[in-house]
């Protein structure tokens, strides 16, 4: 008998994570933005934390981007990237650089839209 094909997706994650579910830390919002630290030796790395270094050479990734990059889970993502974090090889930033806090918005902006839309009604 053949396994079904969600099975057979249901292995796959558990193998990269070395059965672990959850991450050492948790500090990954899929909006978290993560870097390479540099040239460490990548030895002993499984194939997918090297790709998840190599893709952040090039720059910032969100958490949300490598997931997609790597076509696995965010949450399997995340314990990777925590095996990363843990061992020198990335470094996390909560958001993106020069991000301010979310303003609230000013009621007359508010007003203005609704009105537009109101009027296009």
């Amino acid at each position: 008998m053949t396994p079904r094909r969600n099975e057979r997706a249901l292995v796959r994650p558990h193998v990269v994570t070395g059965g672990r579910a959850r991450p050492s830390r948790n500090v990954f919002d899929v909006v978290t933005l993560v870097v390479a630290t540099g040239d460490l030796p990548r030895t002993g790395l499984t194939p997918e934390q090297v790709q998840i270094v190599e893709l952040c050479l090039g720059g910032a990734l969100s958490v949300a981007e490598i997931s997609g990059h790597l076509g696995l889970p965010v949450g399997i993502t995340r314990v990777l990237l925590s095996d990363l974090v843990d061992s020198g090889h990335l470094t996390t930033r909560a958001g993106a650089p020069g991000a301010r806090p979310a303003q609230q918005p000013k009621v007359r902006l508010l007003q203005e839209v609704l009105d537009g839309l109101r009027a296009r009604l």
